[in-house]
C-alpha cells in the first residue's frame, strides 16, 4: 500500500514536472519569436511633398506689358522675365501691314509696365507736296490738326527722337544708350540722367514723350 502510495506521488511530481517544463518552453518560444525590430504604433509622418508654386511666386517670374499702336491685337500681356520687344509684339499677334516696322527695336530687353507701340508707316516723319514738317521741328503745327501723340522712350529709334525740339543726332545717340544699358525707361524724369539733358531741356522736351 505504501508502495503504490509512492508510485502515484512519484507520477504526479513527473506530470507537474512535465507541465512547467512545457509551459517554460512555449514561454520562451513566444518571447523567442517576437524578436525583432519593434512596431511603432505612433503615426508616420506623412511625406513631405514639394509646394505648388503659389500666385505671388509665380507672378513674380512674369512681366506685364502694354502693346499698342500697329499690332493685331493690343492690350497687356504677361511674358517671361527677360523677355524682348519681339516676344510682346508676337503676342500681340505681329505687326500689321501698316506698321513701321523699322521704329521697333524688337531685340531691346523689356521691363515690368513697359508700354511697347509700333507706330504706324509715316507717322514718326511726315513728308509730302510743300515740305511738310516734321513734328516737334519747331515749324507752326497746321491750324486744327490734331497734336503729335508723344514718342516712346522705350523703343523710339535715334531718328525718331532727333525730331523733337533740342534734340539732335548726338544727344538722341545718347538717350538710346542709356535705355539699351539700364533696360528702358521707367519714367520720363530718367531723361534728367542722361548727359547734355539739362532742366531747361527737359522741361521742353517732358511733354512729347513717354516712358
Amino acid at each position: 500500500m505504501v508502495d503504490k502510495r509512492k508510485a502515484e506521488v512519484a507520477a504526479y511530481a513527473v506530470a507537474a514536472f512535465a507541465v512547467v517544463f512545457l509551459a517554460l518552453r512555449f514561454l520562451h518560444h513566444d518571447s523567442g519569436g517576437s524578436s525583432g525590430t519593434p512596431v511603432s504604433l505612433e503615426p508616420r509622418a506623412a511625406a513631405t511633398r514639394p509646394r505648388p508654386t503659389t500666385g505671388a511666386s509665380a507672378s513674380k517670374s512674369l512681366l506685364v506689358v502694354d502693346v499698342a499702336g500697329e499690332v493685331h491685337r493690343p492690350g497687356l500681356y504677361r511674358v517671361p522675365a527677360g523677355s524682348r520687344v519681339d516676344a510682346a509684339v508676337q503676342q500681340a499677334g505681329g505687326v500689321t501691314s501698316h506698321a513701321e516696322r523699322a521704329a521697333v527695336n524688337l531685340a531691346m530687353p523689356l521691363h515690368d509696365g513697359q508700354q511697347v507701340v509700333v507706330p504706324r508707316r509715316g507717322a514718326a516723319s511726315v513728308t509730302g507736296a510743300g515740305g511738310a514738317t516734321t513734328p516737334g521741328s519747331g515749324s507752326a503745327a497746321t491750324p486744327g490738326a490734331a497734336p503729335a501723340p508723344p514718342i516712346s522712350l522705350s523703343t523710339a529709334t535715334v531718328e525718331q527722337l532727333d525730331t523733337l525740339d533740342g534734340i539732335g543726332p548726338t544727344l538722341a545717340a545718347r538717350i538710346v544708350q542709356y535705355r539699351d544699358a539700364h533696360g528702358g525707361f521707367r519714367s520720363v524724369d530718367e531723361l534728367r540722367q542722361v548727359s547734355g539733358i539739362g532742366d531747361k531741356r527737359f522741361a521742353a522736351l517732358r511733354k512729347s514723350v513717354q516712358p
